[in-house]
């Protein structure tokens, strides 16, 4: 019998490490007959969202039909699709980000079975039919009455890395030039730091170990012209608090990266998902993020930095946080005492970190100096023992995989009652 499955998510986070895996283990386990499975997928309103998650969406094969964001509220509270979209009599509404209100509402309207997938709270216990929990924790605190509708899955963000493990470690470190991924961010608020702060320390780096290569794995969010300009000092005043060279775009035949006039060269790469590249660096520099699920997932040593020189850049926050402040004329103020109220309480950022409890890859939150970074960089680079032992610590944190096929599992439980 035709049935619809309908994704429920909305950041580019949750479109990259949570819709991809769980629709590659729909299809695997369902099949690729779109007139008895049609996937569809209708994101929500995110504040960290870059204007580019439909796009990424449809680049998904699995998924047959994608709604932007701003069409999201005229469908939940009239059912009206921008496209005027069927629907099967038969579905399952499937939560993979937002509010977990709307799979309550949406699937009250179509008549569909509903299953959320919890991170780090559940809720509406009464109104949904199944939930696959991170942590049997989140079991534990439901009333006693609906724990029957749940199973531990895992965290689907540990298996965004999945595809790249087979070559974990393939060409890492084995004889050849010290690869250093850089992850600067995708959206402007954390790109106005993020690029001349890991540019400075790849110049401290390369002064001390030149044969080092350096690359960035560019976000899909994100267009390497953009991301060019914040190198630039002219266009990017952040850089004067990092002292960087000005980094120009190059391009020759395919291949695309930065360089400067002190030498300095990183290639730019735009394959996505990036993790057989991410597989090979022996380090990454990157800010806090799904990036380092994904790295962790890989098992990749990694420095997560947080620079704090323009505090009230950090905007990116959920709920009300983030409502505040993106208000216009007062936001750069909440910016700055929301972000300094955060940033004196010590929490674990890194989702490695989070995962295990404690820090085992660095982090590194406030007025970051290039040199200071470069040369705990360079103490790893130059001490393979100390990579190694972060990078086993990183496969004990990361659990086990299988997360996105244990939450099929329950959507297909679903789909066949």
């Amino acid at each position: 019998m035709p049935t619809d499955l309908l994704l429920l998510s909305n950041g580019p986070g949750e479109i990259t490490t949570w819709v991809r895996p769980v629709v590659k283990a729909l299809r695997q386990k369902l099949g690729n007959d779109r007139s008895q499975i049609r996937i569809s997928l209708i994101l929500s309103p995110c504040p960290n969202a870059s204007g580019k998650e439909v796009e990424i969406a449809q680049s998904y094969p699995e998924i047959d039909r994608v709604q932007d964001a701003k069409h999201f509220f005229p469908f939940l509270l009239w059912g009206k699709t921008a496209d005027h979209w069927d629907w099967h009599d038969r579905g399952v509404v499937l939560f993979l980000g937002g509010d977990q209100v709307f799979p309550v509402i949406i699937g009250k309207r179509l008549g569909y079975k509903t299953v959320i997938y919890g991170e780090w709270d559940t809720r509406w216990h009464g109104w949904i039919d199944r939930f696959g929990v991170m942590k049997s924790e989140l079991i534990d605190r439901m009333p006693p009455k609906y724990r029957s509708k749940a199973a531990v899955v895992g965290d689907l963000m540990g298996e965004a890395g999945a595809v790249g493990r087979a070559g974990e470690q393939g060409s890492r470190g084995q004889g050849r030039s010290p690869l250093i991924g850089l992850l600067p961010g995708s959206k402007a608020a954390k790109l106005a730091q993020g690029v001349p702060l890991t540019v400075a320390i790849a110049e401290e780096i390369q002064t001390v170990l030149p044969e080092a290569k350096f690359v960035v794995p560019v976000a899909p969010t994100l267009d390497i012209r953009t991301l060019a300009k914040f190198g630039d000092p002219a266009q990017n005043p952040v850089s004067q608090y990092f002292r960087s060279g000005t980094v120009h775009l190059k391009q020759s035949g395919d291949a695309s990266y930065l360089d400067n006039d002190r030498g300095l060269k990183i290639a730019l790469r735009t394959d996505f998902p990036a993790y057989e590249l991410l597989a090979q660096c022996d380090l990454c520099l990157t800010t806090v993020g799904a990036n380092t699920a994904e790295l962790g997932s890989l098992a990749v040593p990694m420095i997560v930095m947080i620079p704090t020189q323009q505090l009230d850049a950090m905007r990116a926050w959920d709920g009300i946080p983030g409502l505040l402040v993106n208000l216009p004329g007062v936001g750069t103020a909440m910016a700055k005492l929301i972000n300094g109220w955060f940033l004196r309480k010590k929490r674990l950022l890194a989702w490695p970190n989070i995962w295990a409890g404690e820090e085992i890859v660095p982090e590194r939150v406030g007025n970051l100096q290039p040199q200071t970074i470069a040369q705990e960089a360079l103490d790893l680079l130059t001490h393979p023992e100390k990579l190694a032992k972060i990078s086993d610590r990183l496969r004990q944190a990361r659990g086990e995989a299988g997360a996105a096929d244990r939450l099929a599992a329950i959507v297909c439980e679903e789909v066949n009652e």
